[in-house]
Parts: C-alpha cells; sequence; structure tokens
C-alpha cells in the first residue's frame, strides 16, 4: 500500500527556535544537521547570534520562557527588529523519544514554522520598570514583616509583652519602646510614658507588661532586629520615590492622561503598607485615562497599584473580557469529551495580579449590602468561600477590563442583577399560583 504524505501550510517560512539555556543557547534555522548552531550567553555571543539569523534572512523567532535567561537574547533580537516569540513551556514539550538541546531547538523551530505556537502577555518595558520598583517593594515588605515577627519573639523571650497591651508593635507607640528598650531603657513607668495618646490602654497597664527578665542575649539580637526593620523602612521609602518619578514621567508625558483630575477618597482606608506620600487615586485616575477603578468597592490602592504595574496599558492587548480572565487563570478549564464536562477547575498557578484581586473578593465578603457582595454570599452560600472568592475575583477582571478598555463606568448592578435569581423567583410565583388554583380574574379582583 502507497504511504500517504500529509501536508501542513508553512505559516512562517523563515523561523528559527532556540532552546534557552542557563549556559549556552541552541538556535535552529532548519532541521537539517547543519542549521543548528549553539552560542554562549555573553553579550556578544547574543550579538553573533543575532547576526546569524540576520544573514539567513530569518524573519521571526520562537523560544521558551525559562527561568530569567531569556531576557537579555529576547531584548537583543527585538532591538535588531526581528519578531519574537516567548512561549509557555507546556507548549514545547517534545514528542517521545531521545531528548536533546539539539532536538528540542528543531522541535520548537518546526512548531514555529507551522504556525503552532503562541506568545505569553509582555507588558511594554515602562510597564517592567515599574512592575520591577513594586515587586521589589513587596519583597521588602515581606522582610519587613519577617522582621517584625522576630522583634515580637525577642520582646517575649525578654518578657516585655507589649504585645498584649499595644495591637501593633511598628506602630507609633511600639517603635517607641522598642527604640527605648534598645537604648538601654528598662524601667517601666518611663517606657510606658512614650505610649501615643491614641493608645487605648493605660500607662499603669503598659507598665505592668513592660517588666523585662534582663537578658543581654536577647537584648543584643532585639537591637539587630529592629535596627533590620528600619533599614528596610528606609529602604521601602526609596522604592516609593522612584515608583512616583516612574509614574509623573508616563503622565506627563501625555496630554491626554496629564488634563484628568478627581478629587480625594475620604471613605477609602489607606493601608500602613500602602506607598506613603502618594496619591494613587489621582495618578490611577491620570494614567488610565479618566477611569475611576477606585470607586470598585472593595478595591484598594495596593490592588489598582499591581493592576498598573503588571499589566498597565498591555490591557488593550486582551481582545475580550473572557480573554484577560483567562490569562488571569480565573476561569474554568472545562475539559469536554463525548459531550460530557470530564472537569471544570480553574487552572493552576498565580501571578500577583490574580492574588491582588482574589485578596479585594476576600475584602469584598465581608461588605453588607452591596452588589458584589451580594454576588458573593450567594456564591458561598451554594458553593464554599473559596468559590466565592474566585467567582468574585474573575468578575473583578471583567469589570475592570470594561472600565478601562471600553470606559464604561462601574455601576453597581440593581435587584435581579443575576439571572438564575430572577428564574427562582417566576418558578416560586409558577407553583403558588398553580397551588391555590388562581386565574387570571382572581388577579384582577384583587387589583
Amino acid at each position: 500500500m502507497q504511504k500517504k504524505n500529509v501536508k501542513m501550510e508553512v505559516v512562517n517560512p523563515n523561523a528559527c527556535g532556540i532552546d534557552i539555556g542557563s549556559r549556552s543557547h541552541f538556535v535552529a534555522i532548519g532541521q537539517g544537521n547543519g542549521d543548528v548552531k549553539e552560542f554562549g550567553v555573553y553579550n556578544e555571543d547574543l550579538h553573533n547570534l543575532t547576526q546569524w539569523l540576520l544573514d539567513n534572512e530569518v524573519k521571526t523567532v520562537a523560544m521558551e520562557s525559562t527561568g530569567t535567561y531569556w531576557q537579555n537574547l529576547y531584548a537583543t533580537l527585538q532591538a535588531a527588529g526581528l519578531e519574537v516569540i516567548l512561549c509557555n513551556g507546556k507548549f514545547t514539550k517534545n514528542i517521545k523519544g531521545k531528548k536533546s538541546d539539539v532536538q528540542d531547538c528543531q522541535w520548537i523551530q518546526k512548531l514555529h514554522t507551522l504556525g503552532l505556537l503562541s506568545g505569553s502577555f509582555l507588558p511594554d518595558e515602562v510597564t517592567e520598570q515599574l512592575r520591577t520598583y513594586c515587586r521589589h517593594r513587596t519583597n521588602l515588605l515581606e522582610q519587613a514583616a519577617s522582621t517584625s515577627k522576630k522583634m515580637q519573639k525577642y520582646l517575649r523571650l525578654l518578657n516585655l509583652r507589649l504585645d498584649v497591651v499595644v495591637n501593633d508593635v511598628t506602630g507609633l507607640t511600639g517603635l517607641k519602646i522598642i527604640n527605648a528598650i534598645c537604648n538601654g531603657e528598662n524601667n517601666p513607668e518611663k517606657l510606658a510614658s512614650l505610649r501615643n495618646g491614641n493608645c487605648k490602654k493605660s500607662e499603669e497597664e503598659i507598665a505592668k507588661a513592660l517588666q523585662t527578665n534582663g537578658r543581654n542575649d536577647y537584648l543584643f539580637t532585639l537591637k539587630h532586629e529592629y535596627l533590620m526593620y528600619l533599614n528596610l523602612q528606609s529602604k521601602i521609602t526609596e522604592c516609593d520615590v522612584q515608583i512616583e518619578k516612574m509614574l509623573n514621567v508616563q503622565i506627563n508625558s501625555d496630554d491626554e492622561k496629564r488634563q484628568h483630575h478627581i478629587e480625594k477618597k475620604v471613605h477609602k482606608r489607606i493601608n500602613k503598607n500602602s506607598p506613603k506620600n502618594l496619591d494613587i487615586n489621582l495618578l490611577s485616575y491620570q494614567y488610565f485615562e479618566g477611569v475611576d477603578l477606585l470607586a470598585i468597592e472593595g478595591v484598594s490602592y495596593s490592588t489598582v497599584l499591581t493592576l498598573m504595574s503588571e499589566v498597565g496599558n498591555g490591557i488593550h492587548k486582551f481582545e475580550t473580557a473572557k480573554q484577560f480572565a483567562s490569562w488571569l487563570r480565573l476561569s474554568p478549564n472545562n475539559k469536554i469529551s463525548g459531550g460530557k464536562v470530564l472537569s471544570n477547575k480553574i487552572p493552576k498557578g498565580s501571578n500577583r495580579l490574580k492574588i491582588a484581586l482574589r485578596n479585594a473578593a476576600n475584602a469584598i465578603g465581608n461588605l453588607k449590602n452591596t452588589a458584589l457582595s451580594n454576588f458573593f454570599n450567594r456564591i458561598s452560600h451554594r458553593k464554599g468561600r473559596v468559590s466565592a472568592i474566585s467567582a468574585t475575583a474573575r468578575k473583578l477582571a471583567v469589570i475592570i477590563w470594561n472600565m478601562v478598555v471600553k470606559k464604561v463606568p462601574y455601576i453597581p448592578q440593581t435587584e435581579y442583577q443575576f439571572l438564575d435569581q430572577k428564574r427562582k423567583k417566576i418558578t416560586a410565583m409558577k407553583k403558588l399560583i398553580t397551588k391555590f388554583d388562581i386565574s387570571t380574574d382572581d388577579l384582577n379582583l384583587h387589583l
């Protein structure tokens, strides 16, 4: 029997596939033995790789997103005018058999030539720089939180129960007392006199909690943790300055953004970890050209800042709100076979924006008598709080996309906002009509 050759359409005739490595990159411009070449990772090697592709008339390049090793090569290839597609590793897995770097790069080249690879979302360069500052700031906040816990630990070991008499040991009262302890003060009455006027506990009660056992080793470690905490706070302040500069540069360079103005939101609570001396309400309103994202209940300043740094104006790259929610991995991944839904779980994986939206959804769940909190409670009653958080986070993503892309203002939905809720009411009415055998004449009589 004669074999049949199955032909597939070549979408990218001048395509290249690159297998990214930590010490070298394997590049394939074809499927022959002489079409594969290995290059190093130094800057000179990257320019040689780019020149080799240009000499072979390569127009488009596909590579895997392997750690952070791809970033310098990606920037070099883009600067040379090549179209670069960054792919998720799960879409470029090779078929069963022997695996090598040469085979991997040729397999990527073959898939890209046939148009079977899709690129990942990447923000623009300015948003990427803002993302670096914001992510570094988040890391500093996590380190500061860890340092705060260690300070509480050593205070307890010193029998200084400051955590009992103040809500936050890193607040105004707590830091003053810790500073005095580190400077050698151990008189409970003098330490208690440093309390802030807003502190609920009296000086007498605070003094009872501050009778130390005098362990010098614990005092030594407490000093180190306190100095480390102050150092981290100064680094966070420096990050806030850089974030403000980045946002002001983007806004002041665009007349369309600079012309917008909005009043302060007094009702919005400002978390102590929010950037200091930074009006995110105004900056976000100008950044998104007149879109007030803080009008959504449950959305905080940190949520908006995360959106600006992780996606920015790149949100316009998503054609629909469903695509945006799917990219965030907030939409169910329906697996259907034989007309039957085998699985509809939300895909694994979380980026920082997804986490921020889930935190906002959790805050919405604690509100009362709002459009989104009613939606949250309805899902929570039926499927539990975890599912309600995911569903509300997805709803927030859809609302944000429509507000930013379509310029649709946020208007909380009124009664009967959910179709199935309306259906339940109609079904209940039909049952009552059937039960009591109510006719149209009876209804007209009562009217």
